[in-house]
C-alpha cells in the first residue's frame, strides 16, 4: 500500500513537473476561480453578483501589474539564464514596493468605486485594494518559476491561486451572503499562492553572478511599467464591458450581462496555460515564430469548439451560469464564447508583442479599449453590447496578427542585411 502510494505520487511530481501539469494546474486553478463565480452568482442573485462581477472585474484590470511582474521576470530569465539571482532579486523587492503602492491607491479610492459599481458599501473595495498586494507579489515569483521552466513549483503556485479560493468562498458565502463576503474570501485566498512561491524560490539557492540586482532594477521596473501598460489595455478590452454595462442596463441586464461574461471568461482563462508555456519560447530568438503560429492555431481551433458547444448545449451552459435566474440570457451564451474565443487569440498575440519588446502593441490594444468604452455606451440591451463587443474585439486582434507580421518581416530582413 505505501509503495503503491509513493509511486502515485512520484508520477503525479513527474506531470507537474511537465508542460502537461501546467496545463493540468492552470486548468484546476480556473475552474476553482470559476467554481468561485458560480456559487457566487447562484447564492447571490443577478442584483449582488453584478456588483460583484464589476468588483472582480477592476481586480483582474488592477492586477496587471502582477502580470507585468511576471511577463518581465520570465522574458529577461529566458534570454539571459545566466543573471537569475539578479532578475529574481530585483523582481521580488520591485513586485513588493509596486504591490504596496498600488493597494493603498486603490484602497483610498474606495468611495469612487463604490460609486462607480453601485455597491451598498465600502467594505468590497476596500476588500479589493488589499487582495491587490498578495496578487502583485504572485506574479514576481511566477515570473522567476516561469523563465525558469520550473514548472512542478509553478504548477503548485496555480493550484494554490484557485483551490482555496472556490473553498473558502463557499464557507463565506453560505454564513453571509453579500459581494463583501466573496471579497474577503478572494482576499484571504491570495495569500496562499504567495506562500507557496516564496518557499519555492527560498529552497532554490541561485548562483551568484557579476551582474547585481542595483544594476538592473531600474531596467526591470521600466520594462515592467511597460509591459503592465500594455496589459492594462488588454483587461481594459477584456472586462470594463462589465462596467459599461452597470452603467447603462438597469440591475436585472446588468446581471444577466455578468452572468453571460462567466463563459466568456472560462472560455478565455481555461486554455491559458497555452500562453505560459509558449511565453519561454516567444521571448528566445529562433523560437518566437513556430511558438506564436502553434499557439494561434490551439487557441483558435478551441475557441471554435468552446462557441458550437455553447450553442448546442445551452441549457448544460446555464446550469453553470448560475441556473434559471439567467434564462433570460441563455440563448446568447454561444455570442459570450465567441467573446471569449477572441479574447484568447488577442491575450496571445499582446504576449507576443511583449516577448519582442514591440511598442505598438500597447497602443493598438490600448486605442481598441477607448473604443470599446465609446462604442458600448451606446448600446441599449445585452445583445447590443455584446456584438460592440465582438466587432471591436474582431478588428484589435486582425490589427495584431498584421503587426505581428509586419515585426517577422522585418526581422528577416534583419537578417537577410546581415
Amino acid at each position: 500500500m505505501t509503495t503503491t502510494s509513493s509511486n502515485a505520487g512520484s508520477r503525479i511530481a513527474r506531470l507537474l513537473r511537465s508542460s502537461a501539469g501546467i496545463a493540468i494546474a492552470m486548468a484546476v486553478m480556473n475552474v476553482g476561480t470559476y467554481g468561485f463565480q458560480i456559487v457566487s452568482a447562484r447564492l447571490l442573485g443577478p442584483g449582488q453578483y453584478g456588483a460583484l462581477a464589476g468588483v472582480m472585474a477592476l481586480l483582474l484590470v488592477l492586477s496587471v501589474l502582477q502580470l507585468g511582474l511576471q511577463a518581465t521576470s520570465a522574458r529577461r530569465i529566458a534570454a539571459d539564464p545566466e543573471h537569475v539571482a539578479a532578475v529574481e532579486a530585483a523582481v521580488l523587492r520591485t513586485g513588493w514596493r509596486l504591490a504596496l503602492v498600488l493597494g493603498a491607491a486603490t484602497v483610498l479610492a474606495a468611495p469612487l468605486v463604490t460609486k462607480l459599481l453601485r455597491l451598498d458599501g465600502l467594505l468590497p473595495a476596500v476588500l479589493l485594494g488589499l487582495a491587490v498586494v498578495p496578487a502583485t507579489v504572485m506574479g514576481a515569483q511566477a515570473g522567476v518559476l516561469q523563465g525558469e521552466r520550473r514548472w512542478l513549483p509553478l504548477s503548485l503556485v496555480y493550484l494554490a491561486a484557485g483551490v482555496p479560493r472556490v473553498l473558502l468562498g463557499i464557507v463565506l458565502l453560505l454564513v453571509w451572503r453579500s459581494e463583501s463576503s466573496a471579497m474577503l474570501a478572494i482576499l484571504i485566498s491570495a495569500w496562499a499562492p504567495v506562500l507557496v512561491g516564496a518557499r519555492a524560490l527560498g529552497r532554490h539557492p541561485r548562483q551568484k553572478t557579476s551582474v547585481t540586482e542595483g544594476e538592473i532594477r531600474r531596467d526591470v521596473l521600466r520594462e515592467t511599467l511597460g509591459s503592465s501598460v500594455a496589459l492594462l489595455a488588454f483587461f481594459a478590452m477584456a472586462n470594463l464591458d462589465i462596467v459599461v454595462a452597470r452603467s447603462i442596463l438597469d440591475e436585472h441586464d446588468a446581471g444577466l450581462y455578468a452572468g453571460g461574461l462567466i463563459v466568456t471568461k472560462a472560455v478565455l482563462f481555461l486554455p491559458q496555460f497555452a500562453v505560459v508555456v509558449l511565453f519561454p519560447s516567444m521571448s528566445t530568438h529562433g523560437e518566437s515564430r513556430a511558438a506564436v503560429l502553434k499557439g494561434l492555431g490551439f487557441l483558435g481551433a478551441l475557441g471554435a469548439a468552446a462557441v458550437a458547444a455553447t450553442f448546442l448545449l445551452s441549457d448544460l451552459a446555464l446550469v453553470f451560469v448560475g441556473g434559471g435566474e439567467y434564462d433570460g440570457v441563455r440563448d446568447r451564451l454561444w455570442m459570450f464564447a465567441a467573446l471569449g474565443a477572441l479574447l484568447s487569440l488577442l491575450q496571445l498575440l499582446v504576449y507576443a508583442g511583449l516577448a519582442a519588446r514591440g511598442i505598438w502593441t500597447k497602443y493598438v490594444v490600448g486605442i481598441g479599449g477607448l473604443t470599446l468604452v465609446g462604442l458600448g455606451a451606446t448600446a441599449s440591451s445585452v445583445t447590443g453590447l455584446a456584438i460592440t463587443v465582438g466587432c471591436v474585439d474582431l478588428v484589435v486582434l486582425l490589427l495584431l496578427v498584421a503587426l505581428q507580421v509586419v515585426r517577422y518581416r522585418a526581422n528577416d530582413t534583419r537578417g537577410t542585411d546581415s
